[in-house]
């Protein structure tokens, strides 16, 4: 869980693509497990991108001792998904006072400090990192979704919690100049639908090795020579290929825009200036180029996970539908965490940035 801390704090911080391959591999074991850490990586990234040198140094010590970060940050019932109604207001003290209620708090039940998403008095969007076990916290497990069941994706609910300043992150700041913010996060969610397609292609070639008869027109002495089920798998085995390609691809352009944004973070304090001062071109390209190759592997895993989820009943055969084999997990899984940002949107800004040049938005989501 600490593998992502800078070097400077004693951490290992291996790039993104690494770590998308952590995903992949973890997803094709059980992707409810990949999918619960996946926002303490996004907010250990929010510290290293926002955090000052002290709630750096306080919370990566936290990580590297095995405290895990997870996640109060969408919230039901509002206008959009960057709607959020929950509060961050000033206390006496100097810290805040948060109020709310989170719903789809992927790792919040696992975790020792709850990232919330907040607005403050102005309107300003801020993370607030909360003990587990602070008083006001309620964490209810309540997700009751056909599938990643057990990722425990319920409800937090904050009754006048008191937040130190030191823990609260000035989020919004991320959001001002190009960052990737966003393309690390997807990138992690494309790992998990990568890992699925994979899981459920091991185990339909298992199942028509073991279990599955040939068809009676096809002359085959087993299901595994019958020529329509190997042109079959053939077809799948390109759709995972393509699929753990494009997730490699989009790592490595993750990796360079890092190593970009970088290069100007340097610049500007050489010259003075906070982090992210420099907005130009070369930044903006190098974070914009990133998001789109990661946008690209998240539909194109998207696709690939539904459909050789699907695909593991069309090779097995009848049996394989038998409640018992457990076989629809994997499609189960692929659709309900699929939900998580349209592709369809994705679609559009890969086509945008295709035909006119258009960056990405900043929205963080992309």
């Amino acid at each position: 869980m600490g593998v992502s801390v800078p070097r400077e704090h004693a951490g290992a911080e291996v790039g993104a693509a690494t770590l998308a391959e952590v995903f992949r591999l973890l997803a094709t074991g059980d992707p409810n497990i990949a999918q619960i850490p996946q926002s303490h990586f996004v907010y250990v990234n929010v510290l290293r991108a926002q955090g000052s040198p002290e709630q750096k140094r306080f919370f990566f010590g936290e990580v590297l001792a095995g405290r895990r970060f997870g996640n109060a940050q969408s919230e039901a019932g509002t206008r959009h998904v960057q709607d959020y109604r929950t509060r961050l207001t000033p206390a006496p003290d100097g810290g805040h006072v948060l109020t709310g209620e989170k719903h789809y708090s992927t790792g919040a039940l696992f975790a020792d400090w709850i990232p919330v998403l907040a607005r403050d008095a102005d309107e300003l969007l801020q993370v607030a990192y909360v003990p587990r076990d602070a008083p006001g916290v309620e964490v209810i497990d309540d997700w009751a979704g056909m599938g990643q069941r057990v990722t425990a994706s319920g409800t937090v609910r904050l009754r006048e919690v008191r937040v130190p300043a030191a823990h609260v992150v000035p989020h919004h700041l991320t959001f001002t100049g190009p960052h990737l913010h966003g393309a690390l996060a997807q990138l992690l969610h494309a790992a998990i639908d990568v890992g699925i397609a994979g899981a459920a292609l091991r185990d339909a070639r298992e199942f028509v090795l073991t279990k599955s008869r040939p068809w009676f027109e096809s002359g085959s002495a087993t299901a595994a020579e019958d020529p329509l089920l190997i042109q079959r798998f053939g077809e799948l085995a390109v759709t995972l290929r393509a699929a753990q390609a494009l997730l490699r691809e989009a790592g490595r352009a993750v990796d360079d825009a890092r190593a970009v944004l970088a290069a100007h973070d340097a610049h500007d304090a050489a010259a003075g200036a906070g982090p992210g001062a420099a907005d130009d071109r070369e930044a903006a390209e190098a974070a914009g180029a990133a998001s789109i190759s990661v946008a690209t592997a998240k539909a194109y895993a998207d696709r690939a996970a539904i459909e050789l989820a699907d695909a593991v009943f069309e090779v097995s055969g009848t049996r394989s539908s038998l409640e018992g084999l457990n076989l629809n997990r994997h499609w189960r899984n692929a659709r309900t965490h699929t939900l998580h940002d349209p592709v369809r949107w994705k679609v559009q800004h890969i086509g945008r940035y295709t035909l006119n040049g258009t960056l990405p938005p900043r929205h963080g989501l992309l």
